[in-house]
């Protein structure tokens, strides 16, 4: 646990959640909300490398973050994650997956553009700085807004 909280804290920095909110969620704690954690064998073991929280409620699932080390980015990892987090979604029974994100991350808004989702709103002052959020979505089935 105390690996998610520190690559939490090194990927979202100010927007991290607490090592406390971290530990609640991965043991279970929280209702709705599922961890998928990806390691790689680092030589001493197994080494978190990335992880994405989601919550399915009814029909709705929200893609809570997802974080990747910064020496694994751009190696599909992500891409995997968000996959893993849309087939937990779908099976939970949802029928769209929304999320926030920065509307200054300019890479993070083309990386969910590419894999379908649309943005749907934005939420002034979101994050603690006070940087606005872009809402988007993407559906899970057919006839939901975006192709799924």
């Amino acid at each position: 646990m105390l690996a998610i909280a520190a690559l939490e804290r090194d990927a979202l920095g100010d927007d991290a959640w607490s090592a406390a909110l971290v530990e609640e969620g991965v043991a279970g704690r929280l209702p709705t909300i599922s961890y998928l954690v990806t390691e790689v064998d680092a030589g001493d073991g197994p080494s978190v490398v990335g992880h994405a929280v989601a919550s399915v409620v009814a029909d709705i699932a929200e893609l809570q973050r997802i974080a990747v080390d910064s020496a694994h980015r751009r190696t599909g990892l992500a891409s995997r994650l968000l996959d893993a987090v849309v087939g937990a979604a779908r099976e939970g029974g949802a029928d769209r997956l929304l999320l926030e994100v920065r509307e200054d991350n300019a890479g993070a808004l083309a990386f969910y553009a590419a894999r379908g989702f649309v943005e749907v709103d934005r939420r002034r002052r979101y994050y603690r700085d006070g940087t606005t959020a872009v809402v988007m979505r993407r559906s899970l089935v057919r006839g939901c807004g975006a192709s799924g």
